[in-house]
């Protein structure tokens, strides 16, 4: 008998991640633990990969906060900070962290396509797309 003590672990394999989530143009997110998902509650989670010598738009995911590892390539994460362009170069093992409402957008200057686990603090998975970084 199931309570809020002994809940079942839920198991989500690579390869059935969806698409079936918000996405940004320049992107494509995927989607492995969220409401829909495994019926959490507080929070969301998934994968998005950015092609080779591409970026996404400039977006951001509303009162989430936002969680990054970096698994492969050399995501650039740029944000706007007292009027200029802010630029963090990573690379494999990095993590970031992205506040609420901050509009920024991943860029992938390098041959290789960049890969990263993302966790947010919702189950919802917000994303509001923007026309620039100080919209």
């Amino acid at each position: 008998m199931a309570d809020q003590w002994h809940q079942p672990i839920r198991h989500v394999r690579g390869a059935d991640l969806s698409g079936d989530t918000g996405q940004t143009a320049g992107m494509t997110r995927l989607e492995a633990i969220s409401g829909k998902t495994v019926g959490s509650s507080r929070l969301w989670m998934g994968r998005t990969h950015v092609a080779a010598g591409t970026s996404s738009g400039d977006h951001h995911h509303g009162d989430t906060e936002t969680a990054i590892y970096v698994v492969s390539g050399r995501p650039v994460f740029v944000f706007a900070e007292g009027g200029a362009e802010v630029r963090v170069e990573t690379g494999p093992g990095d993590y970031i962290f992205v506040p609420p409402f901050t509009p920024h957008r991943e860029e992938n200057p390098g041959a290789e396509e960049a890969v990263v686990v993302i966790a947010r603090s919702s189950q919802a998975a917000v994303v509001v797309n923007l026309p620039s970084l100080w919209a």
